[in-house]
C-alpha cells in the first residue's frame, strides 16, 4: 500500500510539472506557440520575450507553484507512512523530493507536449520553497542579482541553483537539514545545468540572449 503511494506522488507531481502553463498562456497572449520564437522553450524567460511582462510573471508563479503543489500533495498522500527498505524508513520527505523532482521532469518533457519543454528553473525553485524555504531564498536571492549584474537569465539561473545546494551543504552539517533535501538541490542543479547547456555554449562565445531582449521570428535561424 505505500508503495502504491509513492508511486501515485511522484505520478502526480510528474503530471502536475508537465502542464505548459507556458504554451497555454503565452499562445492567449500571442495567440502563438511560443515555442517557435526565442529558445523555443516554454518557461518564463521565453514567455517575457514573445508575450510581455504580465505574461511571463503568471507563467513564472505557476511554474513556481508546480514544485510547491506536488511537494504538499506528495505529503499528503503519504503522511506517516514509512516503506521500510532494509535497516531504514523511507517516509514522507522521501515522497516529496522524488515528487518535486518529477514536477521538474514533468516540466523539462512534458507529455502534453511530446516530452519537449522547458528547463525546470522556476519548478525546481518551487520544490525547495516547499521543502526548505531559507535554501529557496538564498538561491533566489543570488539568482535575481546575477541577473541584475550580467543581465544574463541563464547565468542567473545556473547560478542560483548552484547557490541553493551550496548553502544547504552547511545546513545539513550543522543544523541536521535532511540529507534527502540536499540531494534534491544537488541533482535539481544537475539537471537545470544540464538543461542550460546550450545557453553555456552561446555564453562562452558571447553569444547569448541578454534579459529583456525580443525574440527573433521563428523564419530566423536561433543562434
Amino acid at each position: 500500500m505505500i508503495i502504491t503511494k509513492f508511486i501515485i506522488a511522484i505520478l502526480l507531481g510528474y503530471l502536475i510539472g508537465s502542464i505548459p502553463f507556458g504554451v497555454i498562456i503565452g499562445r492567449k497572449y500571442t495567440g502563438d506557440d511560443i515555442r517557435k520564437y526565442g529558445s523555443g522553450k516554454m518557461g518564463a524567460t521565453n514567455v517575457l520575450r514573445t508575450a510581455g511582462k504580465k505574461a511571463a510573471i503568471l507563467v513564472g508563479v505557476l511554474d513556481l507553484l508546480k514544485g510547491v503543489l506536488s511537494v504538499v500533495f506528495a505529503g499528503l498522500i503519504v503522511g506517516d507512512k514509512f516503506l521500510i527498505i532494509g535497516d531504514f524508513g523511507v517516509g514522507m520527505v522521501v515522497s516529496q523530493v522524488c515528487a518535486a523532482l518529477a514536477a521538474v521532469a514533468g516540466h523539462n518533457w512534458p507529455v502534453f507536449l511530446k516530452f519537449k519543454g522547458g528547463r525546470g528553473v522556476a519548478t525546481f525553485f518551487g520544490g525547495l520553497v516547499a521543502l526548505y524555504p531559507p535554501a529557496a531564498l538564498f538561491g533566489g536571492e543570488v539568482l535575481i542579482l546575477s541577473v541584475g549584474l550580467t543581465r544574463f537569465v541563464s547565468f542567473g539561473s545556473i547560478a542560483g541553483v548552484i547557490a541553493c545546494y551550496a548553502i544547504l551543504i552547511p545546513l545539513t552539517i550543522i543544523n541536521g537539514t535532511s540529507y534527502v533535501v540536499l540531494a534534491y538541490a544537488l541533482i535539481g542543479a544537475i539537471v537545470i545545468i544540464v538543461m542550460h547547456k546550450d545557453n553555456i555554449v552561446r555564453l562562452v562565445t558571447g553569444k547569448e540572449r541578454k534579459f529583456g531582449e525580443k525574440a527573433e521570428h521563428p523564419s530566423v535561424p536561433r543562434s
